[in-house]
């Protein structure tokens, strides 16, 4: 992308991000409909606040490296956390202290499937980390607060600095709740009569990892509040914990395979070592013979 383009002929936009990787596709593709985006940083939700600088650096630094207009909101984890993370709090207590035969052990969060970050019933029980066994309208609920505070501010902030219309790039996620997302936006802005520009970006998820990777990008690991920091790490053990059991299933049902594979390897590491030493001991006979006509 040509950092120099003239977008004087293009309509102003403000465009709420989350980070750099997730405003490569969103940037690209308004651009093409005709927008000139200006980036908007408002992510009270990230935690700890090293990973917020972090997130914060890399789209900055890929913001003017393109010639794009970037402002920072309000930093303000405690606002988040008396919203959103309330929410949040009250729901993986409840998930904590449930039964293990509750039905709330049936609800384990999946981390792929689009729409609202997906949710799909798995066998109970105890051995499922809490956070994974939140209550997935909690969950909604939680994230839906985390977006109408973000957003709300994005809002103003266009409201204040004469935008019209008001965007974000948190579609590109398949995590996310598309649909709530949508509703927010809407609710943000209208009090204050922007037009919501909402695309749904997750068909350009894909691309966006790529160029992100080809771009030598930070690429997060979790959403950025610290319970989907807690669920993607949780999702993370699973998937190891998941492997290792698999490879040990296949190993057992292999077993006399296996057996018959490492008495092979036995037998020929022996018939190394025995070659090896006959060798040896042919290589002294005759050094000991060389040795005996020097002698002589």
């Amino acid at each position: 992308m040509n950092r120099n383009v003239d977008n004087s002929s293009q309509l102003p936009l403000l465009l709420h991000a989350c980070c750099g990787p997730c405003s490569l596709e969103p940037v690209r593709l308004l651009q093409k409909r005709g927008f000139a985006p200006h980036i908007f940083y408002a992510n009270s939700n990230i935690a700890p606040v090293q990973e917020y600088q972090r997130r914060r650096e890399t789209l900055q630094d890929w913001a003017q490296s393109e010639g794009i207009a970037a402002f920072e909101g309000t930093y303000d984890p405690q606002a988040w956390e008396e919203t959103a993370g309330r929410i949040g709090q009250a729901a993986l207590e409840e998930a904590q202290n449930a039964p293990a035969n509750d039905e709330a052990n049936n609800r384990v969060i999946s981390t792929g499937g689009g729409e609202a970050a997906g949710v799909k019933k798995s066998s109970p029980g105890p051995d499922i980390p809490a956070v994974l066994r939140v209550d997935p309208a909690k969950r909604e609920a939680r994230c839906r607060a985390c977006y109408r505070l973000r957003l709300q501010e994005a809002a103003r902030f266009a409201a204040e600095h004469g935008y019209e219309a008001l965007g974000t790039t948190l579609t590109v996620s398949i995590y996310q709740y598309t649909n709530v997302i949508r509703e927010e936006l809407e609710a943000a802005c209208a009090p204050f009569g922007l037009t919501p520009v909402f695309d749904d970006f997750r068909p350009y998820f894909d691309q966006a990892e790529q160029r992100s990777k080809e771009l030598g990008m930070y690429r997060q690991n979790y959403c950025g509040c610290r319970f989907s920091e807690q669920e993607a790490a949780a999702q993370r053990a699973q998937r190891r914990a998941a492997a290792k059991a698999h490879k040990q299933a296949w190993r057992e049902e292999h077993a006399e395979e296996l057996a018959a594979e490492e008495q092979a390897r036995q037998s020929k590491r022996a018939e190394k070592a025995a070659y090896a030493e006959r060798q040896r001991q042919k290589h002294a006979a005759l050094q000991a013979w060389r040795e005996s006509q020097v002698r002589q």
